[in-house]
């Protein structure tokens, strides 16, 4: 398990920047990357960040975001090829399907402090989406949708403490919490301010 939870660590000091793989401890003073701002590996801060190539860089920012959002390269594959084949903007349509993945917007709701807890509660079957028991992490919320505890794990000793966690949470613009009802609500197409990661650059990795 430590060896797991390092090498998370370990893909946020590749990459340069704060992926929030391990919740909270991303934003506090323990953070690995807060501490040793350098690549990990045998040479420690000797190890520079070397000038990359046009393919290096494109190949570091799809990294980025398939690990931000805990994606097998196969299926975030899939979500660039059908982003590129949308009308609108590329850009965005691929951030709206990385953001309406059910796993995400448990996130995002503060259901869970990670993506990959997140990813987890709604594998063993605590989330409902409409009230229905939903868990693929993949599904893809939409307009509309509501997004609650199921009923029984709401007892659960893991939820003990989520209404004040909700209470605290300041969801992005495309979602609502309402923390009474342990419940959030998708507002509209969901969107991201800022991201870690390009997606041009991703984009234009995938059509060579």
């Amino acid at each position: 398990m430590s060896q797991k939870l390092n090498s998370r660590c370990s893909q946020c000091r590749r990459a340069g920047v704060k992926l929030m793989l391990k919740g909270e401890k991303c934003l506090g003073p323990k953070c690995p990357l807060t501490k040793r701002n350098y690549p990990p590996g045998q040479h420690g801060p000797d190890q520079k960040r070397n000038k990359v190539s046009t393919f290096g860089k494109q190949l570091r920012e799809k990294q980025k975001a398939r690990q931000t959002y805990g994606m097998m390269e196969n299926q975030f594959a899939k979500y660039v090829a059908k982003a590129s084949k949308m009308a609108g903007d590329s850009n965005q349509n691929l951030i709206m399907f990385l953001e309406s993945r059910l796993d995400n917007v448990v996130f995002r709701a503060g259901f869970r402090q990670s993506r990959t807890a997140a990813r987890q509660v709604v594998c063993h079957g605590h989330i409902t989406v409409n009230g229905v028991k939903t868990d693929i992490p993949s599904y893809q919320v939409k307009n509309g949708d509501v997004i609650s505890l199921y009923e029984i794990s709401k007892k659960k000793n893991i939820f003990a403490d989520v209404t004040e966690v909700l209470a605290k949470v300041e969801p992005p613009m495309w979602l609502s919490v309402d923390a009474k009802s342990m419940t959030a609500k998708v507002l509209n197409v969901p969107t991201l301010d800022n991201p870690s990661f390009d997606t041009k650059i991703i984009i234009e990795f995938y059509s060579r």
